[in-house]
């Protein structure tokens, strides 16, 4: 289990390097953040997006749209999931979801749990959790 401290949201931009470094390392390609509602998931991402070389100003969450694309320093795209809305699984396959999932591309969801049994045996559960001060803590 691996550990990452936020104590501030200035400390936020090094700990998403420190996760892209993981992710690389891992081979991780979909990536499931965990959370309360309020955790920063949706900041996270945003922030590791721009350590991927995606532009600033790109990044947003897809809570309507429920998945956003988003151009990198790689050739392929890194798409952004927000599940909350998702209903049924039958929903979740409608959107292709398991092409997403095995295209080799970088997938961030958030509200995975809404689909975990379409979710493959290798994705990386990253937890946000709030601590006391307001600080965050990432395990994974």
């Amino acid at each position: 289990m691996t550990t990452i401290e936020i104590p501030t949201l200035a400390d936020l931009d090094s700990a998403a390097a420190r996760l892209a470094d993981e992710l690389r390392q891992r081979g991780a390609t979909v990536v499931a953040f965990d959370g309360e509602m309020g955790a920063g998931k949706t900041t996270l991402i945003s922030a590791l997006c721009r350590t991927l070389g995606v532009a600033d100003d790109v990044t947003a969450s897809p809570t309507f749209a429920i998945i956003n694309e988003y151009k990198g320093a790689t050739p392929l795209p890194i798409y952004h999931f927000d599940l909350y809305r998702i209903e049924s699984m039958e929903e979740a396959l409608d959107l292709g979801l398991d092409d997403y999932f095995y295209s080799g591309s970088l997938c961030f969801l958030e509200w995975a749990e809404r689909i975990e049994p379409l979710l493959p045996d290798d994705t990386l559960r990253v937890e946000i959790r709030v601590n006391s001060d307001g600080s965050r803590t990432l395990i994974f």
